[in-house]
């Protein structure tokens, strides 16, 4: 973190990045003495409510964070910077997106947690979009130009207000990742499979070191000790209240639950009841240390695709059986009408052998089990995720592969990742080549 008095001693010149939080209430002129290499600004964490008009002076800023502040409109000035491609203004008070703040070339939206009710016609026109964040605000509809951004892989748009998914939504050629949770359109989740869920006493269990932390919650190693029985070594996940670029960590929560038992799911144990600032929680199944993610969470650079480590290289055998498993519980989360929303490398766990284990219910939805149109677009929209995931596996094969076996695999590849949304396989079609390989 920067701070100001760095910035006006002039010590900060020809940074690439700036990061600020001083509870600003005014943009700082001085920043534009970093005009000839500024290319990411953050301002998150201060009371801004405005920028300046002649922001586009930044003629190299391609990022810009702005979350955390009193916004009540997302800037006009914003539409103006040539080279700005991701905009972020989580948790301001936006009500208002003039279509003027869309820059030419954006690809990276975050509204997450404000109060827009409409977005406008011009959205459409973004034909650089990838990335969509909206969660958390007063959406009733999405505007039918949208349906223009081709190139569109993750929406956002859960704990909102639509009462539909527009049939254009769901035959985007490139949509991979979407989450729709706790709008009004979404399948009610399990009420049986939660009722049934055991209820495990917070007096029971003794907290440990911390394991991790993301957006929904925190998780901890920790003791169980049931009634009458051994102390168990477990994993307890405490979730956050906020809105996260998800959605509802209490719909990830009922999510994890509904999805019951599958050998590459990380095992429920129950929900914790009883905590004193009756904080929801799940505990569940502690993974081996042998485990590890598979993947990095994608980078400013990379938009939508995970970064993996560069060295990170696989048997056939090893990447055959990640695939396998990966394509086993996609097919078993969407009998039981779960779509994962956030299929990706860094959600997936694996060990040497292949073993691996698909977490982070963040992203998940609830759709109808029943075969409709609606139902097999929401099921090979999360196909197509699948594919980008097997297209990694098969770049970092090492060994083991023969020529034919590559041109099979890569051919699967390409149905699942085909722009006509119902002609590519569903999952029950991917395990059956996937083990005739």
């Amino acid at each position: 973190m920067h701070t100001l008095a760095q910035l006006r001693a002039g010590q900060l010149s020809g940074i690439t990045r700036l990061d600020l939080a001083e509870d600003l209430s005014e943009f700082p002129q001085e920043i534009f003495a970093l005009a000839d290499s500024l290319e990411v600004l953050n301002l998150s964490g201060n009371a801004l409510s405005s920028l300046p008009e002649d922001l586009h002076r930044l003629t190299r800023l391609r990022v810009l964070f702005c979350s955390d502040n009193r916004f009540t409109e997302l800037p006009a000035c914003l539409g103006q910077c040539a080279e700005l491609t991701m905009i972020g203004f989580k948790a301001n008070r936006i009500a208002h997106v003039p279509g003027t703040a869309l820059p030419p070339r954006l690809r990276w939206l975050i509204l997450t947690d404000n109060c827009v009710e409409t977005l406008p016609v011009e959205l459409g026109e973004c034909l650089h979009l990838q990335k969509l964040m909206l969660a958390g605000n007063r959406l009733q509809a999405l505007p039918a130009s949208l349906r223009n951004c081709h190139r569109l892989e993750l929406i956002r748009i859960a704990a909102n207000q639509l009462t539909e998914l527009p049939q254009w939504l769901l035959a985007l050629p490139s949509l991979t990742w979407l989450a729709y949770a706790g709008n009004p359109l979404e399948t009610e989740a399990d009420a049986a499979a939660l009722d049934a869920t055991p209820r495990i006493d917070w007096s029971t269990l003794r907290l440990e070191q911390q394991l991790g932390e993301g957006a929904s919650g925190v998780i901890h190693q920790a003791l169980w000790q049931p009634a009458h029985q051994p102390a168990v070594p477990v994993a307890v996940k405490l979730y956050k209240g906020e809105m996260t670029s998800d959605g509802s960590p209490l719909h990830e929560m009922n999510a994890c639950i509904t999805a019951g038992l599958h050998p590459n799911l990380i095992r429920v144990e129950g929900r914790i009841v009883d905590h004193p600032q009756e904080t929801a929680g799940l505990v569940m199944q502690l993974i081996a240390p042998s485990y590890r993610n598979l993947a990095g969470l994608p980078s400013l650079a990379s938009c939508s695709r995970d970064v993996y480590a560069d060295d990170l290289r696989f048997s056939a055998a090893v990447a055959l059986r990640i695939a396998c498993g990966i394509a086993s519980v996609a097919e078993h989360l969407h009998r039981h009408g779960i779509t994962h929303g956030d299929l990706y490398g860094h959600n997936i766990l694996w060990n040497e052998h292949g073993d691996c284990l698909l977490g982070d219910f963040g992203a998940a939805s609830f759709h109808a089990t029943d075969d409709s149109l609606a139902s097999q677009a929401l099921q090979r929209i999360e196909v197509r995720a699948f594919g980008v995931l097997l297209g990694e596996l098969l770049e970092r094969i090492d060994s083991g592969l023969s020529d034919e076996q590559r041109e099979v695999l890569e051919d699967l590849q390409q149905q699942c990742c085909q722009p006509q949304v119902l002609t590519r396989p569903g999952f029950n079609e991917i395990i059956q080549a996937l083990n005739a390989t």
